[in-house]
């Protein structure tokens, strides 16, 4: 199973639509248009595929930890 297989799984199983994975990895400053965005949503013999990298999962991923419980809570000293 590729990244691109895994987000396009998360998308359809959390229904979220391309503006808001776009706002998700702005969440950890990770910056993408939903034009590129689309590139991963393609099809494998698509001429405009493009292949999701480990960095793009892995910040989609905390995320998605900070859109789905919140930012984590500073510790107390």
């Amino acid at each position: 199973m590729t990244n691109n297989d895994i987000l396009k799984k998360l998308r359809v199983a959390l229904k979220l639509r391309d503006d808001e994975i776009v706002k998700i990895l702005a969440l950890v400053d990770f910056r993408t248009t939903t034009s590129e965005l689309g590139a991963f949503f393609r099809a494998e013999d698509h001429p405009n595929y493009k292949e999701a990298g480990d960095q793009l999962l892995r910040n989609f991923l905390n995320g998605l930890v900070i859109h789905l419980r919140g930012p984590r809570p500073q510790k107390k000293e």
